[in-house]
C-alpha cells in the first residue's frame, strides 16, 4: 500500500493565471452555477457572501442545473453569457 502526501512539492512548475476582467472597477455581475447535487445551492449562497466582502460593487444572479448529471441548457449559457462577466460553478455533496 502507498499513501500520498498531498502536501508534496509540485513536481511541474506552476502557472501563473491571470483573469481577462477587471474586479475592482465598475458594475460586475458574476454567476453561480449550482450543478445541481445537494447543497450545491446552499454552497454557492455562503460563496455569494464571502465574494461581496471582497467585492461590495458586485451583484450576482444564480443559476441551478437542477441535475447534476446532465449539461447546462443551451438556454442557461445563454442566459450565463448575456447577464454575467464572470461565472462560479460549484459541486455539492
Amino acid at each position: 500500500m502507498e499513501f500520498l502526501d498531498p502536501r508534496a512539492e509540485p513536481s511541474l512548475p506552476v502557472e501563473a493565471y491571470a483573469l481577462s476582467i477587471d474586479l475592482t472597477r465598475g458594475s460586475l455581475t458574476i454567476g453561480l452555477l449550482a450543478n445541481g447535487f445537494p447543497d450545491s445551492v446552499a454552497f454557492l449562497r455562503r460563496v455569494e457572501v464571502a465574494l461581496t466582502a471582497h467585492l461590495p460593487h458586485a451583484g450576482f444572479h444564480h443559476f441551478d442545473k437542477g441535475d447534476a448529471s446532465s449539461v447546462v441548457s443551451d438556454a442557461m449559457l445563454d442566459s450565463i453569457v448575456s447577464e454575467c462577466r464572470a461565472v462560479v460553478a460549484a459541486y455539492g455533496h
